[in-house]
């Protein structure tokens, strides 16, 4: 018993000590940025990276005014780029976690800890994040494309997950600088899944809760549509077969 104390007692002590980095990446997200940043702030986080992807609202200037680490790519070159930026940026500055987390409010602050507990215990390198776990109710469509993609994932990768596209995840510092993202868009996620099974990295599926609101459902993300889905797939077999 009091080895099981001593254990408990040290694991607590080292889960306080690791340095987390929270990055979202942000394209005209003027109406949720501040939101997004002040709900982080209320459960207790520091190191948030907003990096702002070519945005042509007022992002930048909203994200700088809360003081937070805020990176700027000129261009607009997709939601892949901005997580490696920030993602790079992160480890340099001794990052230990790093925390992928949306501009548009669909995520929920209070779910990190639960995302990032796994690494922290040493369970797991990668936690990726899974509505369906949660068994939260989705729009049908949406649903339909994210098993379309649950399916793709398992044919192309061997890889057999309950939600392959969902952009709230955490990697220990090492997963992190062997999950280097190379594609630009929509179709990074598809990557981290290939670099996990390459890299043999260690994951678990952790249940949590997407927001959909009139907003988000109506604006989407680059890569959510019905042809951007159609081109990610033609990508991925087109490296798959080595062209």
């Amino acid at each position: 018993m009091e080895v099981f104390l001593i254990n408990y007692i040290n694991i607590v002590k080292f889960a306080k000590e690791m340095k987390k980095f929270i990055v979202i990446p942000a394209y005209n997200e003027e109406n949720t940025i501040e939101k997004v940043i002040d709900s982080l702030f209320l459960e207790g986080y520091e190191n948030i990276v907003v990096v702002d992807d070519g945005s042509k609202d007022q992002t930048y200037n909203l994200a700088k005014s809360k003081n937070v680490i805020v990176l700027r790519h000129m261009l607009n070159r997709g939601q892949g780029a901005a997580l490696q930026t920030g993602i790079t940026y992160s480890i340099i500055k001794g990052a230990e976690i790093i925390i992928h987390f949306d501009a548009d409010g669909q995520h929920d602050a209070k779910e990190i800890k639960n995302l990032v507990m796994p690494i922290e215990e040493g369970i797991t390198q990668i936690s990726l994040g899974s509505r369906f776990l949660s068994k939260q109710t989705l729009p049908f469509m949406r649903k339909l494309f994210l098993k379309i993609g649950v399916l793709v994932i398992w044919i192309f990768y061997g890889i057999k997950l309950s939600d392959s596209h969902n952009g709230f995840r955490a990697f220990s510092r090492k997963a992190a600088k062997k999950v280097i993202i190379t594609t630009d868009k929509m179709e990074h996620a598809s990557e981290i899944i290939d670099k996990i099974k390459r890299n043999k990295i260690k994951y678990k599926e952790i249940p949590v809760t997407i927001r959909y609101t009139k907003e988000t459902l109506k604006n989407g993300r680059k890569g959510q549509g019905r042809f951007d889905s159609i081109e990610i797939v033609m990508k991925m077999f087109l490296k798959k077969v080595g062209l």
